[in-house]
């Protein structure tokens, strides 16, 4: 029973890892307008920190376009500056309660820079899989120490566990040239 819920722990935090990198692959400009870009954005509001979508609502009307409807006309100002301080490369422009953000094409460097930074999002994953992994190995050796498991079954369950890392290896790497291409071809 003790392994069946080692590899259910251990498939469940690989899950987690790859659920974070595709939030942080969405939030990666691909030249199109879209709301998960602005997910990052954080406005001082009410005396904290505060996600953009609790205090406005996203849009995107067309592909070059995202619409940011702020609930409370006295925030405009720390949206717009929550955005510009994000660094995304937008130049929001106010137009009564509505920030309007226009996307501007992307230029061959910054394609190549957020290639780069997918990347990076993606050799970061791996590591966060590898030490589920190593933790599961540790455990794995805990419970042959303490004699519930025998020798042979750590030797196939960490098989298992190994096989588990290289598809969730396989995933990331497919997420993250799928993301390179959607970059290159836009």
């Amino acid at each position: 029973m003790e392994k069946v819920k080692l590899i259910e722990a251990l498939t469940h935090r690989m899950d987690g890892a790859l659920k974070v990198l595709d939030n942080e692959l969405k939030g990666l400009r691909t030249g199109r307008a879209s709301a998960n870009l602005l997910d990052p954005v954080m406005v001082d509001a009410y005396g904290s920190k505060l996600p953009l979508s609790q205090v406005a609502t996203v849009s995107t009307p067309d592909a070059r376009t995202i619409t940011v409807q702020v609930w409370d006309k006295g925030m405009l100002k720390a949206v717009e500056k929550g955005i510009v301080d994000c660094h995304l490369g937008l130049n929001p422009m106010t137009d009564g309660q509505v920030i309007r953000l226009p996307i501007p094409p992307l230029n061959e460097e910054r394609r190549k820079d957020l290639v780069k930074l997918a990347h990076k999002y993606g050799e970061n994953t791996k590591v966060s899989v590898r030490n589920v992994r190593r933790d599961g190995n540790e455990e794995l050796k805990k419970l042959e120490k303490d004699n519930i498991i025998a020798k042979d079954e750590h030797h196939s369950l960490a098989d298992e566990i190994q096989k588990l890392t290289d598809d969730y290896i396989a995933k990331v790497d497919a997420n993250v040239r799928q993301k390179e291409q959607e970059i290159l071809t836009m």
